[in-house]
C-alpha cells in the first residue's frame, strides 16, 4: 500500500490571510497587526519625529544646544556680575551694548569665513579667541580694573560663531541634499524646514529660558563671576564636540566668488531694519526686568522672571512648527509684528499699575508667545533671499541685527532704570515692537502686496 506523503508547506506571514469555509460561505481572516499600514495616519510620524530621522541629525543638535545655551547666559551674567560689583546698571549695560556692538560688526565677516573654510575650521579658533576674551572679562572685574578694561574684554568676545545659525545652515544643507537624491517633493522640504527652523527658534528660547535661570543662580550662589566662567566653558565644549559632527556639515566654498552678498540681495535690507528694531525688544527686557527685581528686592528671581518669557516663546515655538500656517511668509510678518506689539504692552500695564514681580512673570509668559513665531518668519525669509552657499552669512546678517537692536535696546533699557524707573523701563520694549511694526508696514508694504502668488526657492506663497 503506497504512503502517503507530505509535502512541507513554505512558512505563513502574519500578515497572509487566513482561508476557510463554512457551509456554502468562503471567509478570509486577517491576523495582520492593526494600524501598521502606511496609509493609517493615526500611525504617520509627526514633523519633528520625521525631521529627527535625518541621519546625524540628533548628534549635531544636542552639541550645539551645549554651545548656544551660554548665548542666554552670559548678557545677564555680565550685567550682574558688573551691577554687584561696580553699583551701576548703567555701565553694565553700556559694556554689554558695545559687546553687542562689536560683535554686530564681527560676526558677518565670521560667518563669511564659514561659509568659504567651513564650519569646524573657522568656529574653533574663534571661540577659542572669544572666550579668552571672557576670561579677561571675569579677572578685570575680580581684581577691580578700570571701567575701560570692562569695554575692551567684552568686545573680545564678538568672535564667538553663530552656533544657531550653524545649525540652521545644517538643517538646509540636509533637507536640500535630501531633495535632490530622493526627488521629495518641494512643499514637503519646504515644510520640513519650516519644522526646522521653528525649532531652531525654540532651541533659543529653551537656551534664553534656562540660562538666565542657571546664570543668576551662579552668581548669587557662589560668587559673582560663577555665571561668567561657567558660560565659557560650556562655549568651548559646546562648540569643540559640534563641530566634530562632520558628516552633517555643509560643504565650504559651495558659492561662487564675485556673487551677490546676502546683504544686497532683494528685500534682505528691510527685513534686517524688522530684526534690528526686534533685537531692541529684547535687549530692553533683559536689562529691565533684572533692574525691576533688584528694586523689588528679588534680585536671585530676576533669571527666573526672564524664563518665564523664554518659555512662553519656547512652547509658540514648537506649536508654530507642528502646525502648517495659511499665507506666505511675506503676508505674516507683519500680522506677527502686530500681536508682538500688543502683547508687550502687558509687562508695562504690570510692572507700572500693580508693581507686583507676580503678575510681571505672567504678562512676560503671555508676552513672550509672540516672538517666536515672529522670528521664525523672519528667518525663514532670511533664508529665502539669501544666495546659494552663503546662508551661514545670511543668517549672520540677521543676527548681526538682533544684536544691535539687542544693544541699543540694552542701552536705552539701562538709561531708562537709572534716569526714570524700573517700570517706566517697560515702554522701551512697546516702543521697539511698534517700530519694528511700522518698519514692516512701510518697508515691506501691506501683507497682500508683497511678491503676490510668487513661487520662491521652496516652491509657492513662501
Amino acid at each position: 500500500m503506497p504512503q502517503p506523503t507530505f509535502r512541507r508547506r513554505p512558512p505563513v506571514s502574519r500578515n497572509t490571510p487566513l482561508l476557510t469555509v463554512t457551509a456554502d460561505t468562503l471567509v478570509a481572516v486577517d491576523f495582520s497587526p492593526r494600524g501598521r499600514t502606511n496609509s493609517g495616519r493615526g500611525r504617520e510620524k509627526g514633523p519633528y519625529r520625521r525631521l529627527f530621522a535625518l541621519p546625524g541629525a540628533r548628534a549635531f543638535t544636542a552639541w550645539n544646544l551645549v554651545a548656544r545655551l551660554p548665548m542666554g547666559m552670559l548678557s545677564v551674567s555680565a550685567v550682574m556680575m558688573i551691577a554687584v560689583t561696580r553699583g551701576s546698571y548703567a555701565l553694565a549695560g553700556a559694556v554689554v551694548a558695545t559687546g553687542l556692538a562689536v560683535t554686530a560688526a564681527v560676526a558677518p565677516w565670521t560667518a563669511r569665513l564659514v561659509d568659504r573654510y567651513g564650519q569646524a575650521r573657522i568656529a574653533l579658533p574663534a571661540t577659542g579667541f572669544a572666550v579668552l576674551g571672557l576670561l579677561a572679562l571675569l579677572l578685570c572685574v575680580r581684581h577691580g580694573a578700570p571701567d575701560w578694561t570692562l569695554f575692551a574684554a567684552y568686545a573680545a568676545t564678538a568672535t564667538t560663531p553663530n552656533t544657531g545659525g550653524m545649525s540652521r545652515a545644517r538643517w538646509a544643507y540636509l533637507l536640500g541634499s535630501r531633495a535632490g537624491t530622493s526627488g521629495d517633493d518641494p512643499k514637503a522640504v519646504a515644510e520640513a524646514l519650516h519644522t526646522a527652523n521653528s525649532f531652531e527658534q525654540a532651541a533659543d528660547e529653551l537656551c534664553f529660558m534656562l540660562g538666565p535661570v542657571l546664570a543668576a543662580f551662579l552668581c548669587t550662589a557662589f560668587f559673582p563671576e560663577a555665571g561668567t566662567l561657567v558660560g565659557a566653558v560650556l562655549l568651548l565644549t559646546g562648540v569643540t564636540l559640534f563641530a566634530a559632527q562632520r558628516s552633517t556639515e555643509p560643504p565650504a566654498g559651495r558659492h561662487a566668488p564675485g556673487g551677490r552678498a546676502p546683504f544686497r540681495a532683494p528685500g534682505m535690507r528691510p527685513l534686517l531694519v524688522v530684526c534690528l528694531a526686534t533685537g531692541a525688544v529684547f535687549g530692553a527686557m533683559e536689562v529691565v526686568t533684572i533692574a525691576f527685581a533688584d528694586a523689588q528686592g528679588h534680585r536671585p528671581a530676576a533669571g527666573a522672571v526672564l524664563a518665564l518669557q523664554a518659555a512662553g516663546s519656547f512652547a509658540a515655538g514648537l506649536a508654530y512648527g507642528a502646525m502648517r500656517p495659511a499665507g506666505s511668509a511675506w503676508s505674516r510678518l507683519p500680522w506677527c509684528l502686530a500681536a508682538m506689539t500688543a502683547l508687550m504692552v502687558l509687562p508695562l500695564l504690570a510692572a507700572s499699575l500693580a508693581g507686583s514681580l507676580v503678575l510681571l512673570a505672567g504678562a512676560l509668559l503671555l508676552a513672550g508667545m509672540a516672538t517666536a513665531p515672529t522670528m521664525v518668519t523672519a528667518m525663514t525669509l532670511v533664508q529665502r533671499l539669501t544666495p546659494e552657499g552663503r546662508l551661514n552669512e545670511g543668517m549672520t546678517l540677521a543676527v548681526t541685527g538682533l544684536l544691535g537692536g539687542i544693544a541699543c535696546g540694552s542701552a536705552a533699557g539701562g538709561w531708562t532704570v537709572e534716569h526714570v524707573s524700573a517700570a517706566a523701563g517697560y515702554g522701551v520694549p512697546v516702543t521697539a515692537a511698534a517700530t519694528a511694526l511700522l518698519t514692516a508696514l512701510v518697508l515691506l508694504g501691506p501683507p497682500d502686496s508683497r511678491r503676490p502668488g510668487a513661487a520662491g526657492p521652496a516652491g509657492p506663497g513662501w
